[in-house]
């Protein structure tokens, strides 16, 4: 299962790597970049984003180039590419299902003691 959602830091678009895009007009680039990040993301590969995920994402070879040389991409043994940094500050798929889990418990627990007590059961 993958990630409804990933963290994106609020210095993303300040940050020297991203800075150093614009400054040479990148914004393809930058828009590959982020899209890679939530197609990992949604299909819970942990920042691996695989070569034939590029032509869904919008990318190209020229993309993948300049997102490398950037350090925002790292070359993935076997193929295709690795968001530098993912597991610094994404939750991992297993971490989210985990976390889903406890509070989906949580839920259930909360829900019951309320039905329990409006009931009279408690």
């Amino acid at each position: 299962m993958g990630l409804p959602w990933i963290r994106l830091d609020t210095s993303t678009f300040d940050h020297p790597k991203m800075l150093d895009l614009m400054d040479d007009k990148q914004y393809r680039a930058i828009v590959v970049h982020l899209a890679g990040m939530a197609y990992s993301g949604k299909h819970g590969l942990d920042g691996y984003i695989p070569k034939a995920a590029l032509r869904v994402i919008g990318g190209t070879a020229a993309d993948v180039k300049r997102l490398v040389a950037a350090d925002l991409w790292d070359e993935h043994d076997g193929g295709g590419w690795d968001v530098h940094g993912w597991k610094d500050y994404q939750f991992s798929s297993d971490e989210h299902e985990a976390r889903r889990q406890r509070l989906s418990e949580r839920g259930r627990k909360g829900a019951d003691a309320l039905w329990a007590k409006r009931n009279g059961t408690d």
